[in-house]
């Protein structure tokens, strides 16, 4: 599953989901599968949201193969299709192998300056993973 709107100058998972968006996938990726209600329940405690609104939101969610719909009686569920830590894996390896086609080596030279600020155990692994794609 690929996000077609990548937001540049937002945060988080802003930038893949709208706000709303958001803030459905952050309540069902901290708890389990949830009826409509359910989540509804857990977002107003910041702030009064409609049922229909998040309804519609969920249902598109689903749409989009964000989450999975499964009717229990005439209960509808939803859980996420992937988990957030799968999400952002694939997500950010989308990102990252789009911005490589597009700009080459410009990338990977801003990637690798960026590493300056990064602890020893990442530079490690990205010196592991070096070798290990020489050797092939």
């Amino acid at each position: 599953m690929k996000i077609e709107n990548f937001k540049f100058n937002e945060r988080g998972l802003n930038r893949f989901f709208g706000p709303l968006e958001s803030k459905i996938m952050d309540v069902l990726w901290n708890g389990s599968e949830m009826a409509i209600k359910e989540v509804q329940l857990k977002l107003e405690q910041e702030k009064a949201i409609n049922f229909n609104t998040v309804m519609t939101v969920m249902n598109r969610l689903v749409d989009k193969e964000i989450l999975e719909k499964r009717i229990e009686g005439r209960t509808s569920l939803y859980k996420p299709v992937l988990t957030k830590q799968t999400f952002l894996e694939n997500q950010s390896k989308e990102l990252t192998h789009e911005l490589i086609d597009e700009f080459g080596t410009l990338v990977v030279s801003h990637m690798l300056d960026a590493l300056e600020d990064v602890d020893q155990v990442l530079l490690d692994k990205l010196e592991q993973k070096i070798k290990d794609l020489k050797g092939k």
